[in-house]
């Protein structure tokens, strides 16, 4: 795998900018591969790798630069907990871990870079240097992906009784006896206004 600083250019370079998001999210993605035995995230063990990401800010653009992940393979997986944590799947071997920021991190910057007035920049250059027993927590996990959600070409598309969308993957919905995509099955997060 590339150096620290390789993997935090690069993932900035992607994301626009420099933050503690970034550094938080290189330093968790190379420790949860690390610990699952993924040494080649984007080449030899690129199949192998599944990530669930549980929140939708600046450290999940990092994992996905680190790993190779990314929603369009279908190797990475966007959980709405709203934790800073991701959870990091060797599906040959079925290791799995669980890697969480700790909240105690922010107050411990302090004690890496004291002489950082800003807190903002203060824990940007704490996180670079902290150990990751100070940064991270660990838990070993187990996973089970469902064949719908796996990495590759969908199992089965059908058709929307209602609307006619076409539904990959195992997204529709059965309601009385019908077909729905979940627009028609009354999860819509859209409102039509016109359709031409």
């Amino acid at each position: 795998m590339e150096a620290f600083e390789q993997l935090l250019t690069e993932s900035t370079r992607i994301h626009g900018h420099l933050c503690a998001g970034q550094v938080i999210g290189v330093r968790m993605a190379m420790a949860g591969l690390e610990r699952i035995g993924i040494n080649d995230p984007k080449g030899a063990d690129r199949k192998k790798l599944y990530v669930l990401v549980e929140i939708d800010r600046c450290a999940t653009d990092a994992i996905q630069s680190v790993t190779g992940c990314s929603l369009g393979k279908r190797s990475l997986r966007w959980v709405d907990f709203g934790v800073m944590a991701a959870t990091f799947v060797n599906l040959e071997s079925g290791a799995a871990v669980r890697v969480t920021a700790r909240e105690e991190a922010r107050a411990l910057s302090s004690t890496y870079c004291p002489d950082i007035v800003d807190k903002y920049q203060r824990q940007l250059e704490a996180y670079k240097v902290m150990p990751v027993a100070d940064l991270f927590l660990f838990q070993e996990v187990r996973v089970s992906v469902r064949d719908c959600d796996m990495p590759g070409r969908p199992l089965r598309r059908v058709q929307c009784q209602h609307c006619g969308d076409w539904v990959q993957d195992c997204r529709e919905r059965e309601q009385q006896g019908q077909t729905l995509c979940r627009a028609c099955s009354g999860e819509r997060y859209y409102e039509v206004l016109q359709t031409r």
